[in-house]
């Protein structure tokens, strides 16, 4: 396994992030910590949840499959580098979600309870709240710091300026500010090159992708409906209609190199400089398998040049459509 540090901070995580988001709804609570297990052992240590995790009218219960697992001993807590989210909304009572300092309060309680832990390695804000100041979120965060329940705060889905927004408050404050920004990034969706990546670069944030694989359609997908493995529905189906031709020239250039689709995508994120660690969500001890499968793949200059010519990405802003 390889490691990078998270950002500017000291702390040191695996070029791959297990996300959790299936456990529970599409992965039972045995796969699921045997998953965890294997992640252990192939090196990965930084795991990713949210406290909405979990399904409709479920929400925490991820988290709680997750404490259950850290609960049978073995170390894996300590092992484990763990991040959570807070920001949607838990219940319908009117201080259950977004960021005021008492949700914080709150949520992270109720995280830490859940997670059977009395501390959150990377506590971070799941969207960003237009209607709570910065130095009300920060002073509360700095509270939760000095108390001992986190360590770092990261950022997720915020734009570019969210995070200089962000960064200058906690300048002021004397505090470190985030850490970690986890944004929608993979081949077929690049506007974070915009300004969330120059963001996040110039302020020391490492880059966590979510969905690099973009719901499975750079997984080999016009492949697995040939086999019949698999049949693409609803949003996916028109996004596969949308760049159909784009996917069929990526799927024959990963034959050409020799791998699978998939392992391009994640080798693909792995080789941008701003990038951390993609998050990958395997249902399946076998999607865990071929994920970190991808650490093993090498892209030369010219196959990341024929990626860029058939994904075409962006400049930074204003370069990208101004002078």
């Amino acid at each position: 396994m390889q490691y990078t540090h998270l950002g500017r901070s000291g702390l040191k995580v695996s070029r791959l992030c297990l996300g959790t988001m299936n456990f529970g709804p599409q992965t039972e609570e045995a796969a699921a910590h045997s998953i965890m297990d294997a992640a252990l052992e192939s090196g990965i240590n930084f795991f990713d949840t949210a406290n909405v995790y979990g399904g409709s009218g479920k929400h925490g219960w991820t988290e709680e499959i997750i404490g259950r697992w850290f609960a049978q001993g073995g170390e894996r807590r300590e092992r484990t580098v763990l991040a959570t989210k807070l920001y949607g909304t838990m219940t319908d009572r009117p201080n259950e979600s977004k960021l005021s300092a008492l949700n914080i309060r709150r949520a992270l309680d109720a995280s830490l309870k859940r997670l059977q832990t009395d501390y959150i390695d990377v506590y971070q804000f799941h969207h960003i709240d237009r209607n709570t100041p910065w130095d009300e979120i920060w002073q509360a965060m700095e509270v939760a710091v000095q108390q001992g329940k986190i360590l770092y705060a990261g950022s997720s889905n915020f734009a570019g300026w969210h995070i200089a927004q962000a960064q200058e408050s906690a300048s002021r404050r004397h505090f470190t500010g985030l850490v970690s920004e986890q944004s929608i990034y993979n081949l077929l969706t690049r506007n974070v090159e915009l300004e969330v990546i120059p963001a996040a670069q110039q302020y020391g944030l490492g880059l966590i992708p979510w969905s690099p694989l973009h719901g499975g359609l750079l997984g080999g997908v016009l492949k697995k409906e040939r086999d019949g493995v698999r049949r693409t529905e609803g949003r996916a189906a028109e996004t596969l209609k949308k760049h159909q031709e784009q996917i069929r020239q990526y799927e024959d250039l990963a034959d050409d190199l020799g791998h699978e689709p998939g392992d391009i995508a994640l080798a693909w994120l792995l080789h941008q400089p701003a990038v951390t660690a993609p998050i990958v969500g395997p249902r399946t001890q076998e999607q865990l398998d071929a994920a970190i499968r991808a650490l093993d793949v090498t892209l030369d200059a010219d196959a990341l040049k024929h990626l860029d010519d058939i994904f075409p990405g962006h400049r930074t802003a204003p370069e990208d459509y101004a002078w």
